[in-house]
């Protein structure tokens, strides 16, 4: 077995341009959707050039080469931790045999953060899946100092997959901006409002939510995507 990975930095200085980080309540939450959707949007009516897409970690393919496949080089994408085999990545890691070094990620975030005005970075998994054999995603919050949205799909039991994700943020003392649903099919407003009550939830999380993400049906088409991050509440998202 490796040994453990070294705990993150903890930053003392944070770059003038803070980056926004998306994480969800699991690994298929809608994290990338979200991502990608706001990139669009930003690319669009801001300027394409000041957007970045950032994926610290991943295990296998799969966000980086969506980005890619979406956005080609018209905006800037960026990953600086690439395992091989799509597990965990303190197993994925072991497997290959090396070492996750974050401070390698946190500098690439930093070089991204000085030159972009938008970077979203991607966080792996849900708010509590291992990062290396110490740190979670929800400790690399809080280590990193990143305010982020957590991503809660649609369906059934998601209510208490979100409370127990609010409530290891707050143990963790990891700052979610705000909670943005996303439909994982197609669904009617009555439909979303019955598995995802908004008032319940913020009462029961102490997070606004900012938004109903529609189902997109192309994930690989920008003005869905456009329009799809147009239901959210972005003027929460300017500072």
């Amino acid at each position: 077995m490796l040994s453990p990975t070294p705990l993150a930095p903890t930053i003392s200085t944070l770059p003038p341009r803070l980056p926004l980080g998306i994480v969800g309540t699991d690994t298929d939450a809608g994290k990338t959707i979200v991502s990608t959707a706001l990139a669009a949007y930003w690319a669009k009516y801001e300027t394409a050039a000041d957007v970045a897409l950032f994926k610290p970690v991943q295990s296998g393919e799969g966000d980086i080469e969506r980005y890619s496949e979406i956005f080609g080089d018209t905006i800037e994408t960026a990953n600086s931790i690439y395992l091989r085999d799509p597990l965990a990545p303190p197993i994925a890691a072991e497997r290959q045999g090396v070492e996750i070094d974050l401070g390698v990620a946190w500098r690439d975030l930093q070089a991204i953060a000085q030159r972009r005005s938008r970077t979203i970075v991607e966080w792996l998994g849900g708010l509590g899946s291992p990062v290396t054999w110490e740190l979670t995603v929800a400790d690399l919050i809080r280590d990193w100092r990143m305010a982020s949205l957590l991503v809660v799909p649609v369906r059934l039991g998601s209510i208490s997959q979100v409370v127990a994700c609010a409530a290891l943020a707050r143990e963790a003392k990891a700052e979610i901006l705000g909670i943005v649903l996303n439909c994982v099919e197609p669904m009617d407003q009555e439909t979303c409002d019955q598995f995802m009550p908004i008032g319940l939830i913020e009462r029961l999380t102490y997070l606004p939510v900012l938004g109903c993400l529609p189902f997109v049906e192309n994930i690989r088409d920008r003005d869905q995507l456009i329009a799809a991050a147009a239901q959210l509440n972005l003027e929460a998202l300017q500072s």
